[in-house]
């Protein structure tokens, strides 16, 4: 029985993460707008670079290349500036958002690693909500699918009835 309780954990962690992942595109891709409006003065790289630095700041993944390390110390307070601004300026994002750093936080554990700092980061920029429970596996990947489906990352399931399957399969 523990077997089939770590095979479901195995396929759900990697799952999980994908779905972090289009979340964190999605912020990512929202934030560059908001940075192109607030940030004119920036080129389309640095704008493009901060959006990135901003985004990976919140969810704890640092670029390790050298230019991205020069950019991050040179656009600190630029940052965290954007940090703080995040509930306001994206608030269609707070929810999954949070659910998203939750999820990673999660999987971060299940995996021996503590990424604690992440969700007081977020608590810390407004984004976190205390009253907002963890999601279920299904119902966080029903809202990636559906924000993944509007922003056109991913294509959403589409209800096939029992004729149609039955033509696509002959």
């Amino acid at each position: 029985m523990k077997q089939q309780s770590e095979n479901k954990n195995s396929r759900l962690i990697p799952i999980l993460r994908e779905g972090v992942a289009v979340i964190q595109m999605i912020f990512f891709k929202e934030l560059k707008s908001v940075i192109a409006g607030k940030h004119p003065d920036l080129d389309l790289p640095s704008q493009t670079m901060l959006a990135g630095a901003v985004t990976n700041e919140l969810f704890g993944s640092q670029n390790p290349e050298e230019k991205f390390q020069n950019f991050r110390e040179q656009y600190r307070g630029t940052i965290e500036q954007e940090l703080l601004c995040l509930a306001t300026e994206l608030p269609q994002l707070s929810a999954p958002l949070a659910d998203a750093l939750r999820v990673q936080t999660l999987c971060d554990n299940q995996e021996g690693i503590d990424s604690s700092h992440i969700l007081k980061l977020a608590d810390s920029c407004n984004i976190l909500s205390a009253e907002r429970e963890l999601p279920l596996p299904s119902a966080f990947m029903a809202t990636v699918r559906k924000l993944g489906g509007e922003h056109n990352l991913i294509i959403p399931p589409i209800e096939i009835d029992e004729t149609e399957e039955q033509a696509l399969l002959q």
